[in-house]
């Protein structure tokens, strides 16, 4: 079994201990740290070097996964990950009152929504493609959570209240292109044509990311 670039894969699809499922988990277990941290301190430097290190194995994980094999573990573990550390310390941001609850809610509903939209479509044999705009509504959350825990910008509610509704904007943007992706994914299948073959947000042409 060969990976990208030629790379053999050393996983199947079932594994569930890998390197990158590991690198996952350890992500995973770290949100809970960062929404605590942020609950009791507040936005603070060590907050954003955690933030940072959390987030930043969010793309490792990804490359690991594609030179060792996907896995349909991961698939799921990944994106619960990610929407772990963007949810929960946005939420605590807000009832901190240090960002506005609207934005926050609509990122959830739409994270939490869409989620469980691929899921049955999936079930429903329905694949729908990724999208670079999802990788890209990926990057602006991690940088608009690292604004907001920020010590300076404290006191600059209204540049982080921008910040965060462009968040918004852009992650409901991603949504509604992937409603539309799947009717029209649907369709095709209808007709009898084939369905593309899905990966997630982040832009990672493996399982990893299905569930996104």
């Amino acid at each position: 079994m060969s990976g990208d670039h030629g790379v053999t894969s050393r996983f199947g699809p079932s594994a569930v201990l890998t390197p990158a499922n590991l690198l996952t988990i350890g992500r995973l277990l770290a949100a809970p740290v960062l929404v605590l941290m942020v609950a009791v301190w507040g936005p603070t430097w060590a907050a954003v070097v955690v933030a940072f290190c959390v987030c930043s194995t969010d793309g490792l994980d990804g490359w690991i996964a594609r030179r060792h094999g996907a896995t349909t573990s991961g698939a799921f573990l990944d994106p619960l990950a990610d929407k772990a550390v963007v949810l929960g310390t946005f939420g605590v941001l807000a009832a901190r009152g240090e960002i506005p609850w609207l934005p926050v809610v609509l990122i959830a509903v739409r994270e939490v929504s869409m989620s469980l939209y691929r899921t049955v479509m999936s079930r429903k044999g329905v694949s729908i493609p990724a999208r670079s705009s999802a990788k890209w509504k990926t990057v602006v959350q991690d940088l608009v959570l690292g604004l907001c825990l920020l010590p300076p910008m404290v006191h600059h509610y209204s540049a982080l209240e921008g910040a965060i509704w462009f968040a918004t904007a852009l992650t409901l943007a991603t949504g509604l292109q992937y409603l539309l992706d799947g009717r029209r994914a649907a369709d095709k299948s209808v007709s009898g044509g084939t369905s593309s073959t899905g990966t997630g947000e982040g832009g990672h042409a493996d399982l990893r990311r299905a569930a996104g």
